[in-house]
């Protein structure tokens, strides 16, 4: 059933949103410059990677020794817009369509934090990732990260239909308030370096 409304949900929000997807990549494009999709690879559903889709943020610079600037430096007006109204995401239904994510479940983050999780932590990859959580509508990256762990956890033991529902309508909330968008007002979240 999860399924299926994912592939409801994503396919045609994927159709209504076509006109908004391309004037956001005409956006990215003439403001940042191409390509305009970032693709990283994520851990999925039991920590299978694959590469998930998001609207580029960040300029590419390089300082003098060739390695890219900070965060700060290389966000833009532009792209903190982008970031604040979480229309960056928008790229991600794709990857709902074809199954590697889900509307709602845990964040996918960075794959080199796999080693790091605790057997709690792990399983959190027991589901497939979300756009939207209940850690992103419960402070998002305004809490630690073993609270965000601890929520994400909560999830995969009592996820049902109605509390998919009643995230997705708390995440429309906290769009529109762009709420815990960063933690202390930083440019990115702050780095997962394990239980310490």
């Amino acid at each position: 059933m999860k399924r299926l409304s994912d592939i409801i949900v994503a396919a045609s929000a994927l159709l209504i949103l076509s006109p908004v997807l391309l004037w956001l990549a005409w956006l990215v494009k003439s403001r940042l410059g191409s390509p305009v999709l970032f693709r990283q690879q994520r851990p999925g559903l039991h920590g299978r990677p694959f590469e998930m889709l998001k609207f580029k943020s960040m300029r590419e610079a390089l300082g003098p020794d060739g390695r890219p600037l900070a965060d700060a430096e290389r966000l833009t007006p532009f792209g903190k817009w982008l970031r604040a109204t979480s229309l960056d995401e928008l790229p991600e239904l794709w990857n709902v369509l074809k199954g590697e994510m889900s509307l709602v479940g845990p964040r996918p983050l960075l794959v080199e934090y796999l080693p790091l999780y605790s057997p709690e932590q792990e399983r959190r990859h027991d589901v497939r990732p979300g756009v939207t959580g209940w850690a992103q509508v419960n402070g998002r990256n305004a809490i630690s990260w073993q609270d965000k762990f601890a929520l994400d956890v909560w999830y995969v033991d009592n996820r049902s239909w109605a509390l998919d529902i009643k995230i997705i309508l708390m995440t429309v909330v906290k769009v529109v308030k762009r709420e815990d968008v960063t933690a202390n007002n930083s440019v990115s979240a702050e780095k997962f370096t394990g239980n310490h």
